[in-house]
């Protein structure tokens, strides 16, 4: 029994405003040292799949610079290993309006392989660290045509879901919708879904050739209404992090404070990433970083708490930073204030100013900016 992965770097680009003006949400940076597509990379990697497909649209130069020849994940960047599938290599169009778009361009590298396989769907905008075999020998065990990765506790009334599920007491669906702002007692989807590649394959191109774009919209709940496409829900147990919008991203970042969910992210299995060298991080004679994730080649001569300092930020004396993400190469000047802002990389914040936003609705401060 075989598995291939598919990946989609591009689909939730267009609701995390400035954050992926110039990338990819699959290469978003996260946590100090890594970007996003690390952990469904890495997850796929320790499932012992070996034949990975990254379906990006457009701004895919700094995910192709991050992950290049895949060697970190234990990838080969050839046939049979790990392939970019941009619009212009697949496809005669330059992008895609959905997933069933992308897929349908993607058919002549998904033929490729063993003609019984599976084939694991997923997307970068949720951030976990899950044992794929499992899933799949429970997809086999069901019996269905597709089984949908979910996750309790994420619906609550008021986030819109791409695809909501409820349960009956038996386990399997009473109810299922698509872009719904579903209660409490609907399962979320994590984006991830396994299903036989002919199936597959079949599927794309009939509901292509009907001119239908969207995934779980056009295919999956239509088809399940009509009896047509049976599916199992695999319920999720593990931490799984939402990054559907810049507040969503916001709090992903911060949670990684919290203990519980740095073991639920990085305890069981290990999550690759590129390999960046830098010296160790410089503590001021009068620094005081109190509960913060710091990464490598930071000079920190000021303040920081309950932050997220990636690699290369510079702290200049009398600098204060509360509930924030710096990115890389970011440059706060002396006696500066920030709370709860999101640095881009390479921003400098000039001495004496003050960013101040709320948990709620942080400051974004785009690449480069000067402020």
């Amino acid at each position: 029994m075989t598995i291939q992965g598919i990946i989609f770097a591009n689909i939730y680009d267009s609701s995390l405003g400035e954050l992926t003006n110039k990338r990819t949400m699959a290469s978003l940076p996260y946590g100090g040292r890594y970007r996003q597509i690390d952990f469904t990379l890495s997850n796929m990697s320790n499932a012992d799949i070996r034949r990975i497909g990254i379906i990006s649209r457009y701004n895919y130069q700094s995910l192709m610079a991050h992950i290049g020849s895949g060697e970190e994940w234990d990838l080969e960047l050839q046939d049979g290993g790990l392939e970019y599938l941009t619009p212009y290599a697949v496809s005669p169009n330059s992008g895609y309006r959905g997933k069933l778009e992308a897929l349908y361009a993607a058919r002549e590298y998904m033929a490729k392989g063993t003609e019984d396989s599976y084939v694991i769907l997923a997307d970068s905008s949720v951030l976990c660290n899950m044992d794929l075999n499992k899933v799949l020998e429970a997809h086999v065990a069901s019996g269905r045509d597709m089984t949908v990765v979910a996750k309790e506790g994420v619906a609550n009334g008021h986030k819109q879901l791409d695809l909501a599920m409820k349960l009956d007491e038996n386990g399997q669906i009473a109810d299922m919708a698509v872009d719904y702002v579903a209660p409490s007692e609907y399962l979320a989807s994590m984006g991830m879904f396994i299903i036989e590649k002919r199936l597959l394959m079949e599927l794309v191109e009939n509901r292509v050739a009907r001119n239908y774009y969207r995934f779980e919209r056009d295919l999956i709940l239509p088809m399940w209404q009509e009896k047509k496409l049976s599916v199992n829900v695999y319920c999720f147990d593990g931490v799984a992090l939402f990054t559907e919008s810049p507040e969503e991203y916001y709090t992903a970042n911060l949670a990684l404070l919290d203990k519980d969910v740095r073991d639920g992210l990085f305890r069981d299995r290990p999550i690759y990433t590129k390999v960046r060298d830098r010296v160790p991080t410089y503590y001021g004679e009068n620094t005081n970083i109190d509960n913060c994730i710091v990464a490598d080649g930071c000079v920190l001569e000021g303040n920081a708490k309950n932050s997220v300092l990636f690699r290369q930020v510079t702290l200049m004396e009398g600098a204060m930073v509360e509930n924030s993400l710096i990115m890389n190469d970011s440059v706060i000047g002396e006696n500066a204030e920030l709370k709860c802002v999101i640095l881009d990389k390479n921003v400098t914040v000039r001495p004496g100013a003050k960013l101040i936003g709320t948990l709620q609705n942080p400051i974004i401060i785009k690449r480069g900016e000067i402020v």
